[in-house]
């Protein structure tokens, strides 16, 4: 390339974000938590592709004039459109519908993975971001949803979040349907008040009324065309939405509130299923406070069947500059009878849930988690001369067969260089053998740890000078024992 040839722009895609060690080590953290619960409830790990073709998509199958709307899609050389996967359950009833005969019945399997969605990003909102996720194929007990409740409530815990920081918030579909076939409310219309209702939380009543009836004018000037329903009609949405409105109720007192509405056939099916998961989550020991019934749960309009579940993180978060910000829902699921259907053409129940790992992460770190111990960088053996190369390495080597990570410094930089960069990897130590340490037998080991520590506390540069704190000469023999006890018993790397 000539000197005066334009040069791309350094940047990264709208929608992708880059990751350093701080934040993978946080979601690895994650994935490693709630992979072990679902392990312990007893479900199988299942690994699916990257694509799928787009027509095993399902509700977001492009079309056929706009190949990516909604997924990133390419065709290949048989013609056929492939496309990354939009989230991880899709794949699960492809590979169901492929596999059934062989499969033990019910299959329960996890999975983890990125999932890529082509819509516009915006704060918090990426094109690119981690899920993981644990569903139940080919059982239609309540008490399956019940189990799914109770293992996101308790991996929710187990990544980190205590007790009263995450509730789920359990809705049933055939609630509403009932209801609105009861106010004789069409399809067409039903769909748009759903809509509504899944902005209630973010407009609240007096928002989600207007969207009822003729219409809401936004603040930008945009106007959204209502579902244009009875005043009775509304009135009875509204008791609906209310039987929920106190935060100390129970679930046995909600669905008692929701039994005195007209709901129909469809409603009391769902109210007998939501009765059943309650006695199903309390035998699992999940209480009032990790679970609760809110009718203002709707999720995936079209996707779901029947239970329909919300994680909300009620976990006080910051962004950079010390303003409250709320994240919201951390993750979701529920029933989903009719997807693997599409394959086969026979009814097949399922339920699952997935955990948005990546949003979970960045909520942790808004409250101010320490997420940065987890991701320590190595011990770095600072490098003198290069005719010593090989005290350095087998330094290095005697750290790494212990399991302490370990590497020695290959730039050009003097001494002080060099304990920049070990700060800078935020290693726990720094080993130093110059020419005086290798003739005697010994080595200095700078704990960083405890200097960065001390050094929040010191004013005194003259004095934190001449009192080195942390810093030791040791027996050469005595290396790995030493830095062992630094970095906490040489497992974290």
């Amino acid at each position: 390339m000539t000197s005066d040839a334009p040069r791309p722009e350094a940047r990264a895609p709208r929608g992708f974000a880059d990751r350093r060690a701080r934040d993978l080590a946080a979601e690895r953290a994650i994935l490693a938590s709630v992979s072990a619960v679902y392990e312990r409830y007893g479900f199988e790990a299942l690994d699916t592709g990257a694509m799928e073709y787009a027509d095993a998509l399902g509700k977001f199958l492009p079309d056929a004039d706009r190949p990516n709307e909604g997924v990133f899609a390419l065709q290949d050389d048989d013609e056929q459109w492939m496309a990354l996967r939009y989230d991880l359950t899709a794949p699960l009833a492809r590979f169901v519908a492929q596999n059934w005969e062989t499969l033990p019945k019910p299959f329960r399997r996890y999975a983890f993975g990125s999932v890529w969605r082509n819509e516009k990003p915006g704060p918090g909102r990426f094109r690119e971001f981690t899920q993981c996720d644990a569903d139940t194929v080919g059982s239609a007990r309540p008490e399956a949803d019940a189990e799914i409740i109770a293992m996101a409530a308790e991996g929710f815990q187990a990544a980190g979040l205590a007790r009263g920081q995450a509730v789920l918030k359990i809705n049933n579909r055939k609630l509403l349907d009932g209801l609105l076939a009861e106010q004789g409310v069409d399809e067409r219309r039903k769909l748009t008040v759903l809509r509504a209702i899944d902005k209630y939380d973010r407009l609240g009543w007096d928002g989600v009324v207007h969207l009822l009836g003729k219409g809401r004018l936004d603040e930008s000037g945009d106007f959204t065309k209502g579902a244009e329903l009875s005043a009775g009609a509304i009135a009875a949405v509204e008791g609906f939405l209310n039987s929920a409105s106190s935060p100390d109720l129970t679930r046995a007192q909600v669905i008692d509130a929701l039994g005195r509405l007209s709901l129909g056939a469809a409603g009391q099916e769902a109210l007998a299923e939501l009765a059943a998961i309650d006695t199903a989550l309390r035998a699992l020991g999940v209480g009032d406070d990790l679970a609760k019934v809110d009718p203002t749960v709707v999720r995936g309009l079209e996707y779901y069947t029947g239970p329909v579940f919300e994680a909300e993180l009620l976990l006080q978060t910051v962004d950079d500059k010390g303003q409250a910000v709320r994240f919201g829902s951390v993750g979701g699921g529920g029933r989903y009878d009719d997807l693997v259907a599409r394959f086969t053409g026979q009814p097949v129940p399922a339920t699952g849930f997935s955990f948005g790992v990546s949003r979970l992460a960045a909520a942790l770190r808004a409250a101010g988690r320490d997420l940065g111990r987890q991701a320590r960088g190595p011990v770095v053996v600072i490098a003198f001369d290069a005719a010593h190369m090989a005290e350095y390495y087998a330094a290095a080597g005697e750290l790494r067969a212990a399991g302490i990570a370990a590497e020695v410094y290959l730039g050009s930089s003097g001494m002080k260089a060099q304990m920049k960069y070990a700060d800078r990897r935020l290693a726990p130590a720094a080993i130093m053998l110059g020419g005086d340490e290798i003739a005697a037998g010994t080595v200095t080991v700078k704990d960083l740890d405890l200097g960065r520590e001390l050094a929040a506390g010191v004013s005194d540069n003259s004095q934190w000078r001449a009192e080195r704190p942390g810093q030791a000469t040791i027996p050469r023999g005595e290396l790995v024992s030493f830095v062992r006890r630094i970095v906490g018993g040489g497992d974290e790397g």
